[in-house]
Formats: C-alpha cells, sequence, structure tokens
C-alpha cells in the first residue's frame, strides 16, 4: 500500500517522477500504468490509480445508471478529466493539462500516498487543507478507528 509525503518539480512538459518509495509498492500486474482521475472526494487534486486496481473502480462506476441525472453527470465529470498515462524510463509521469489546471498544479506537485491510490496536490492546497482542519490527528484517530 502507497504511503508517504514527496515533494516533487514538474517540469515544463508537465513530467513528475514517482519516488522510488512509491514505486515499490506499484503491483507488476500494473505495467507501470495508472488511470489518472479527479479526487473522487471531491477535494482539488487528482488521482493515481494503478491500472490493475483501476478496474475495482471502473466496475462501479458500470453500475451507475446513466439514465439518472446525477449519475450521467458524475460519469461525465470522471471522464471528461479521466486520462491514462504510463511511467517513462525515467520513472516520470506526464499530466494532462485539464488535470494541471483542475488541481491547479504548478512547478511542485505533492504526492501522497494513500492506501491504493497516489494523490497529487498543489503543495499550498494541500498544506491549506490540513490547516484548515480543526479536528485533531488523535481525536479523528479515536473517532474513526474505535472498535474497527
Amino acid at each position: 500500500m502507497f504511503k508517504g509525503k514527496h515533494l516533487h518539480s514538474v517540469d515544463k512538459k508537465g513530467r513528475v517522477s514517482i519516488p522510488a518509495k512509491l514505486r515499490k509498492d506499484i503491483s507488476p500486474d500494473a505495467h507501470n500504468t495508472f488511470i489518472m482521475t479527479p479526487s473522487l472526494d471531491g477535494n482539488q487534486c487528482f488521482d493515481l490509480h494503478p491500472k490493475n486496481l483501476w478496474t475495482q473502480i471502473e466496475e462501479r462506476l458500470r453500475g451507475l445508471n446513466k439514465f439518472v441525472e446525477e449519475e450521467a453527470r458524475f460519469l461525465r465529470m470522471i471522464s471528461q478529466y479521466s486520462d491514462e498515462t504510463e511511467m517513462d524510463g525515467q520513472y516520470r509521469i506526464v499530466i494532462p493539462q485539464p488535470l494541471i489546471s483542475w488541481a491547479k498544479i504548478d512547478d511542485e506537485a505533492l504526492l501522497l500516498g494513500v492506501l491504493d491510490k497516489i494523490e497529487v496536490w498543489n503543495p499550498k492546497i494541500y498544506e491549506t487543507y490540513i490547516e484548515n482542519y480543526s479536528e485533531s490527528f488523535g481525536a479523528m484517530a479515536e473517532k474513526l478507528m474505535q472498535d474497527r
């Protein structure tokens, strides 16, 4: 499972390196390929899903009803920003312009390992996100992990 926080530069072509500490957790079944989507929890970042794990999410998406307006709108929104990328020989991925704009990525990106995905944030937006959360980590852990 992915973990850790890594700050990396983004070059003029929109490429960012996947850190070795995150690469070691990519299954060979992913074939060094990720599906990139806007964050599915509504945050202003985007997610890198190893291709082999994306199939589980895709199955859930296929279960949505395209004739229900909210579900159809969600499918359109996730589809219009989603893309597939493969790591090059230097372990970089290319971030497409729509996702760079979505996450407001400039010359740096924060890569955050979150279990089965990697989140990519503008570091300043992530810092504000963390600072604005009023509940302490300890209180959150107590509430969410109790009796699990």
